[in-house]
């Protein structure tokens, strides 16, 4: 190579914005945050950003280091994105101070990282206390990059509508997302009612926030039939097949679902319900549904045989823990709405979930909690079959107008464009 071919290529180096990404989730992580935060960073790249992402070793929803990874440090590039892993203490079971430690040793690992030079910092929250601790690094460092923080779920909600943690530790949870949304220069959230939430409870001022829908991740295919995708997975052909993926944690509240199995099982119903996926509540759920035949567990798919479970449900549930209705919008929704099948929605009829399916007009809503409300929505869905297409259809059309992953990336990069080039900020640098 010329020095001057060097030169050029140096220029066009340092023309690329650089963008550091801290997110204790990333791929391969099959669900929640990860296909998000892998996706926008190959997004940015592929867009001529230079990206660094500072993340935990792969372990969720299993709670457990991958097998193929661990180590202090791992390098490695990833969809044109410089992946930099650190180990980090993952819990089991992630409940409490052990999912408050994880976070912090994972915000230690990353404080104490080379960030490099970024432009731009952006910090995901789930981790919120790790993202915190980012702040304070910026704050006191000798470079103060803009921070851009994104928001995935609202903690000092989730504490209240989840009923973990008492009054003390929701108010402390509530500072510290308090504090450190409003050290950000910008706030990214994936709801009009996270924006809400935190102009009117967290005093953040409208200006300073932005929402930016999460998208569906799954790349484009053909579409499968049921009958097919059912044979291809060994399913079941003969009885109406009810899915639920992802996560089996204490949010989604699955008891509900094995109850809805265990009344099928009484009333010989002609329906199955599977789950499909891993979570820190997995095994209390399989003990929990000893006996009950209408019921099968799943392990985590592959994208391609995720795809195939889309495709072989007749209808997809999304369920969650009563009381459980604004600290997060389900991330399977995305999915559910792509593989064009009726969803069950069992929820809040008033929080975010129900209003997602509503709006689409992609399915029915039960409240949560109600097994049997949630069986006799499976069973009419199976015996309407015209809604049950109609509701499909609804659904993709809502996932093609609304969460479409090129609009999404480039709502991001006129975020980050707007950030790095705010006159205060150049007028802080000079």
């Amino acid at each position: 190579m010329s020095q001057r071919d060097s030169s050029i290529r140096r220029s066009d180096e340092l023309e690329r914005p650089e963008v550091c990404l801290l997110s204790l989730h990333y791929p391969p992580e099959p669900t929640g945050n990860a296909p998000y935060s892998g996706s926008l960073a190959a997004g940015l790249a592929a867009g001529g950003y230079q990206v660094t992402a500072l993340v935990a070793h792969p372990h969720y929803p299993e709670w457990k280091i991958y097998d193929g990874y661990g180590g202090w440090r791992r390098d490695e590039d990833r969809d044109g994105v410089q992946v930099q892993r650190r180990l980090h203490y993952v819990p089991q079971p992630p409940r409490g101070v052990r999912r408050l430690v994880s976070e912090l040793s994972f915000g230690t690992r990353t404080v104490g990282a080379r960030w490099g030079t970024p432009d731009v910092v952006i910090a995901l929250s789930p981790a919120l206390f790790s993202t915190a601790m980012a702040v304070v690094r910026l704050r006191f460092g000798r470079r103060r990059p803009p921070l851009i923080v994104w928001v995935q779920d609202i903690y000092s909600l989730g504490l209240a509508e989840t009923g973990q943690g008492g009054g003390f530790v929701q108010k402390v949870t509530r500072l510290v997302e308090k504090r450190t949304f409003t050290a950000a220069d910008r706030v990214v959230v994936i709801h009009q009612r996270f924006a809400d939430f935190a102009t009117k409870e967290l005093g953040i001022p409208q200006e300073k926030i932005d929402v930016v829908r999460n998208w569906t991740h799954l790349p484009p295919s053909d579409p499968v039939d049921a009958e097919t995708a059912k044979v291809k997975l060994g399913w079941p052909t003969d009885a109406f097949l009810a899915v639920h993926s992802g996560n089996m944690g204490a949010k989604q509240g699955l008891e509900n679902i094995v109850d809805a199995a265990r009344l099928a099982d009484e009333r010989n119903a002609p329906v199955r319900f599977i789950l499909v996926g891993e979570g820190s509540e997995r095994r209390r759920l399989e003990e929990y549904a000893q006996g009950v035949s209408r019921l099968t567990f799943v392990d985590p798919l592959d994208d391609q045989d995720f795809r195939l479970a889309l495709s072989a449900a007749d209808v997809l549930i999304v369920n969650e823990k009563p009381g459980v209705s604004a600290m997060a919008v389900p991330s399977k929704l995305t999915s559910y709405f792509d593989a064009a099948r009726p969803v069950v929605a069992a929820t809040d009829p008033g929080g975010i979930t129900a209003s997602e399916v509503e709006a689409a007009d992609a399915g029915t809503v039960v409240p949560a909690g109600e097994a049997f409300a949630l069986l006799e929505a499976v069973l009419a869905m199976s015996a309407d079959v015209e809604a049950a297409t109609r509701y499909g259809q609804n659904g993709r059309l809502h996932r093609e107008k609304f969460l479409d992953e090129g609009q999404a990336i480039a709502n991001w990069q006129r975020i980050i464009d707007e950030v790095r080039n705010a006159p205060s900020r150049n007028a802080l640098a000079e």
